[in-house]
């Protein structure tokens, strides 16, 4: 019996009653009475399997076998995270670590390599660009390290000092630069601008800490540009703080009103969230972009926006979580992510997904028929529903891309060739005017085709698996003249289908390298020139 299937079963044996510990039995015993049994058990297995296990027992490993198996029985998001992971945590909730600011490629046996540095970072202030190699850091060759490993040396106490040794992308030039860590904070308000001479325009990407600060300050910048309109973008949005959710809300609806409630298992649970500041505009005509991978807090600002009939929700249904976790402490100094209540938006709805079986490939809610729906009403008395998600006021597809573009993405190829681009151009124009020629997409073609990853297009590989069921039904020799006609007609050449795909891909180039030169800002404005999405919604906006 191996270790993988006795550390699973001995999970299974400690964890598979968990549901019961969350009300009374049928005989009356109480909750503490079976959290005792539960535990006694737990121990005792354990020390049976210490005392006569045919090989040595990893504990460790076991107990978070066991943790995790425990809480996945319950819901998605309920997890344990152990002092060795608590830092990650940290950056979870506040998008803040202490290093250089800087995200890196590290392939297995090469250098560490500058992929994207954050604006206004130690590693731009101290003319690391992406192309750069580490070689060293302090003094630790970076071609025997791990990815994580080279991350873990970079990061730091702000304040202490990293030691790299460099070789120059542009130059070819190896030099030393010692940088001093700082606090670094990534933005959750990714690009604040005009659309056209009355539109504004905030992309917002989190829910950390004072991002409502900064949708605030956005707001104040774009008025002075003269908006009259804002689009608050939250788009691929997943969450974060309940406090900054109604915050922003909190700037567009009058002082006293209600945002959210939550409710848990117990009477104190229940918790009705209200603003409790100022608004800067209840006037001004508001959009609220969302879309499948807009999640929690960001439903939360959707849901009250709508509900309270501030504003036009548009785009595609949001995720549906309507779950609230409160992060508690454990034994160990470890931490306790732990779903607490359901939060209702003014209305009453609860965005939470029915149940979490029925999800699309991305996780977010699928089809619920009406049927196992409510109906409930708005301020000014529109209906809305339940049963998972904020279903937009305007309904806007989002675009489809080829497989061809993910698999460019998730193989990094497109990451690979910018960073070839940058070693080889000092300057690029400034975002607004940078375009790619003709020539740079040659040259990514030829970069491109002689890249190992899987190009097929969706149409072939719907054919490989058909070929698969032919011949485990017994069908392919007598329909071999048809497959093979089939075959032939489907199949293109990589060099072919990146020319094919080109208007699809040349937009992820440019929105690439204007990052790596002006950062994620820049990468933003090029990203809007192409967004269809938006400009339907602009005209559909009312």
């Amino acid at each position: 019996m191996n270790r993988k299937f006795i550390a699973t079963a001995v999970a299974t044996v400690l964890f598979a009653g968990i549901s019961s510990l969350c009300a009374y039995t049928a005989d009356g015993q109480s909750k503490s009475f079976k959290l005792g049994q539960w535990t006694e058990i737990e121990s005792s297995i354990l020390k049976e399997l210490n005392r006569s296990y045919v090989d040595s027992l990893p504990l460790d490993r076991i107990m978070r076998a066991g943790i995790n198996a425990m809480l996945e029985n319950l819901d998605p998001y309920t997890i344990y995270i152990p002092e060795e992971e608590n830092e990650d945590l940290q950056m979870m909730l506040s998008k803040t670590y202490g290093g250089i600011g800087a995200i890196i490629l590290k392939d297995k046996d090469a250098n560490v390599v500058i992929n994207e540095p954050y604006a206004d970072s130690p590693a731009i202030k101290n003319g690391l660009r992406c192309g750069d190699e580490i070689i060293l850091i302090d003094g630790k060759p970076t071609k025997g390290l791990t990815a994580q490993e080279s991350s873990d040396r970079m990061k730091g106490k702000p304040g202490t000092t990293v030691n790299f040794k460099v070789l120059k992308g542009l130059t070819g030039d190896t030099v030393d630069v010692a940088i001093v860590r700082e606090r670094i904070h990534i933005p959750d308000v990714e690009y604040v601008g005009m659309l056209d001479d009355t539109t504004g325009y905030i992309s917002q990407s989190g829910f950390t800490d004072k991002v409502s600060e900064a949708v605030r300050a956005g707001y104040f910048e774009l008025k002075e540009k003269g908006m009259k309109r804002l689009v608050l973008d939250l788009r691929g949005n997943g969450g974060g703080l309940m406090n900054e959710a109604i915050g922003i809300v909190s700037l567009f609806v009058p002082k006293g009103s209600t945002v959210v409630t939550s409710k848990g298992s117990t009477p104190e649970s229940y918790r009705e969230y209200r603003t409790t500041s100022e608004p800067v505009d209840t006037l001004i005509p508001l959009a609220i972009m969302v879309d499948s991978g807009s999640a929690s807090s960001s439903e939360i600002v959707a849901g009250a926006i709508q509900d309270l009939d501030r504003g036009t929700i548009i785009g595609k249904r949001t995720f549906g979580k309507g779950l609230v976790q409160t992060v508690r402490p454990v034994v160990y100094n470890g931490q306790l992510k732990v779903t607490t209540a359901k939060y209702y938006t003014p209305s009453g709805r609860c965005v939470q997904a029915i149940d979490y079986s029925h999800r699309n490939e991305d996780g977010s809610v699928g089809q619920i028929p009406d049927s196992l729906t409510h109906e409930f009403r708005t301020a000014k008395g529109r209906i809305v529903r339940d049963g998972g998600g904020i279903t937009p006021d305007v309904e806007i597809d989002a675009p489809s891309y080829s497989r061809l573009v993910y698999s460019l993405i998730l193989n990094g190829i497109i990451d690979r060739y910018v960073i070839n681009y940058a070693k080889r151009h000092e300057t690029i124009a400034p975002a607004d005017q940078f375009h790619l020629s003709d020539a740079d997409f040659e040259d990514f073609t030829a970069f491109a085709k002689e890249q190992e990853f899987d190009y097929r297009s969706s149409a072939e590989t719907l054919f490989d698996q058909m070929k698969k069921e032919l011949d485990e039904d017994g069908l392919s020799e007598r329909m071999s003249d048809e497959i093979a006609a089939l075959e032939k007609a489907i199949k293109i050449d990589k060099e072919q289908f990146i020319r094919l795909k080109k208007d699809e891909i040349v937009p992820f180039l440019e929105e690439e390298i204007a990052v790596r030169y002006y950062c994620q800002g820049a990468g933003i404005q090029v990203r809007l020139r192409y967004d269809e999405q938006l400009e339907k919604a602009l005209k559909a906006w009312k």
